[in-house]
């Protein structure tokens, strides 16, 4: 079969409307267990359940809940939430679309990660990395996990992504441009996310009293190894910066992608506030939750501008208005 009459055969299946919204429904589902995820992390309520998993303290059903146990409890519920759904989106995804659609294979990938994320958060429990624990081990652990996470949008974001394509969701149909360069920029930014989850930490565990003394913390030796290392994060975030303006402004500033490509710019920009905010304020809760949103959006943006940048349906590079805008797959 050609690629156009694959293109056309995958067309001519059931609507992907239904799957399609189901799909953006769980990425935006699991940037909330993220986010409730940071509030665990925040608020030192990783160790609410004990070192058990996944029962809560053992048991089903909880008497006297604490407020802490209440806040892990409710993040593993939303986590069996987010895995129930990611195997039905699973199953419609190969349902619903061809066998050389891009979205088989994204899926595929957000489910192996969800299960590792599964895992690594269980390791997070049993081998006691939670709370106050101040180990090297836990950042390795916590450090794997954001990793995972990031990855786990990305695959999400794709799936998604595809699924609302009009052209160009199939093997064969796309042409691929600038690959190396939107890895790198990735790459760089999900390294800004994980020494981001290590500074938190560090504020989380060693809370400053002042901005002037956090400041000087900073370059003590006789701080923490998590305070110490704490500046390495806004040094990544601006040299990760300037490497994504550079790769918007090369690859995606033409055509159809230019509202997408300053929408990356607007979002990294209001990361910078928001960082210069969280050090300004000692790191409240709150900020630190609105800040981590703003990385995931930061994230998932930045993934979908690579995919059209990179992903170009064949015959559309030089047009401004080519089908592979997000839209409804409709069918004949």
């Amino acid at each position: 079969m050609t690629t156009n009459a694959a293109s056309i055969a995958d067309v001519k299946r059931p609507s992907l409307k239904g799957v399609r919204r189901f799909a953006w429904c769980v990425l935006v589902y699991n940037v909330g267990v993220i986010l409730w995820g940071g509030i665990v992390r925040a608020t030192g309520s990783g160790a609410g359940c004990g070192e058990h998993w996944p029962l809560c303290n053992g048991t089903v059903i909880q008497h006297s809940v604490k407020i802490a146990t209440l806040i892990e409890l409710t993040h593993r519920v939303t986590s069996g939430i987010a895995l129930v759904a990611m195997l039905a989106l699973l199953a419609w995804t190969f349902a619903v679309t061809a066998k050389r659609h891009f979205a088989r294979a994204t899926v595929v990938a957000a489910t192996v990660l969800t299960f590792n994320e599964a895992l690594l958060g269980a390791l997070l429990v049993l081998l006691g990395k939670v709370a106050h624990d101040q180990s090297a081990s836990r950042a390795v652990y916590l450090s794997l996990h954001l990793a995972n996470t990031l990855l786990l949008l990305a695959a999400l974001a794709l799936t998604a992504h595809f699924l609302s394509r009009r052209s160009g969701f199939m093997r064969g149909s796309v042409d691929f441009h600038s690959v190396g360069i939107a890895l790198a920029g990735l790459l760089a930014t999900l390294f800004v996310g994980v020494s981001g989850s290590l500074a938190a930490l560090g504020d989380t565990l060693f809370p400053a009293t002042s901005l002037r003394s956090a400041l000087a913390e900073d370059f003590s030796s006789r701080s923490e190894w998590l305070i110490r290392i704490r500046w390495l994060h806004p040094t990544m975030a601006v040299l990760a910066g300037v490497f994504i303006c550079w790769l918007v402004f090369r690859s995606a500033w033409q055509g159809r992608n230019r509202k997408m490509a300053i929408g990356v710019v607007a979002l990294l920009a209001s990361q910078y506030l928001l960082g210069l905010a969280d050090l300004t304020l000692l790191a409240p809760t709150w900020i630190q939750i609105v800040h981590l949103l703003g990385a995931d959006v930061l994230w998932l943006t930045l993934v979908v501008l690579s995919a059209r940048v990179c992903a170009v349906p064949v015959g559309c590079r030089e047009s401004p208005v080519c089908g592979a805008d997000t839209a409804e797959i409709r069918t004949f």
